[in-house]
């Protein structure tokens, strides 16, 4: 017998299990990816042992195709993938929101409280302001929105690519300081709520109210909604870790881990949603009543994709 007919004879018969997993549309099983993987190694170490052997060219090219074909099964993106991230982004990210109603309700909470005792106080009386924010700040605000707030067209790309930043490095320290037993993501949605609501109370008490809302109003509801649910995956991250209801701490971490995702997932889409707005429309030259009637569109947008998108199915 030659040395292609024997070494042929030894292999033939997993090199045939390949094909047959390689017919397959669908492998499902774990078990059957495991054979799989073993199968297409063991095609390669023959590939290499044929070569090896200077065996005919038709085992050789054989070999090569089957390791290729191997090859581009095992390591291509899983079908639908696209599909199924925005499936997740639209339906799985709502019902997460639900879901952790509570968590979610807590970090609105802990949000605009402050913002709206920051809006009364410095509103009600001017000097307030300079107790919680520094006086440069103040008079930087005053500069800022002495006018309205336009921009021109060269200057929106920078300005985008800033509120980008800015928006995810506050929602960045909302949820991952939530590690310290929630302390951190409570700090973060009372310091920032407190700091906006300051500044919007102090430009009103200044007489230039208007400009300010002229130019916060559009990216408001997914700017501010975007933070909070950035809050209220930290305050979920906190629970988790120190509330872990009798698993280990990293049995609860790993059971909290996709309600985690999603909810620093949506978060990340309105923040991203918002700096595009800020960038590229709040600071035009459209009217303010205009922006006014965008906010309220936005407003109803957010809301009911967060309360009413995805229902009917498994929540």
């Amino acid at each position: 017998m030659s040395d292609r007919e024997t070494f042929v004879q030894a292999r033939r018969e997993r090199w045939q299990a390949l094909e047959a997993l390689l017919s397959t549309v669908r492998l499902s099983e774990p078990s059957d990816w495991s054979e799989f993987a073993r199968l297409y190694r063991s095609v390669c170490a023959d590939l290499a042992r044929a070569q090896a052997l200077d065996l005919p060219e038709d085992v050789l090219r054989y070999l090569d195709r089957l390791a290729s074909r191997a090859h581009n099964r095992l390591y291509r993106p899983p079908r639908g993938l696209g599909a199924a991230f925005l499936r997740t982004l639209f339906l799985e990210v709502p019902r997460a929101v639900r879901a952790e109603w509570r968590f979610v309700l807590l970090a609105h909470v802990l949000l605009y409280l402050p913002f709206l005792f920051g809006l009364i106080a410095a509103w009600w009386e001017p000097d307030f302001a300079t107790k919680v924010l520094p006086e440069s700040v103040l008079a930087e605000m005053e500069e800022g929105y002495a006018q309205s707030v336009i921009r021109t067209e060269g200057q929106n790309t920078m300005m985008a690519g800033f509120y980008v930043w800015n928006n995810v490095g506050i929602a960045f320290r909302c949820f991952v300081t939530g590690a310290f037993a929630g302390l951190g993501s409570i700090f973060y949605l009372v310091y920032n709520g407190l700091m906006l609501g300051t500044i919007s109370g102090f430009l009103f008490a200044q007489g230039m109210g208007g400009n300010l809302t002229a130019f916060t109003a559009s990216h408001t509801p997914w700017e501010l909604t975007g933070i909070a649910l950035a809050g209220a995956a930290g305050l979920k991250l906190g629970y988790a870790l120190f509330v872990p209801e009798g698993r280990t701490r990293r049995a609860s971490l790993a059971r909290a881990a996709g309600a985690l995702y999603r909810l620093v997932l949506g978060a990340t889409l309105l923040l991203l949603i918002a700096a595009l707005i800020e960038g590229y429309w709040s600071a035009s030259t459209v009217s303010a009543s205009i922006k006014y009637v965008f906010s309220g569109v936005g407003f109803v947008v957010v809301g009911g994709w967060l309360l009413w998108i995805g229902r009917g199915g498994a929540e």
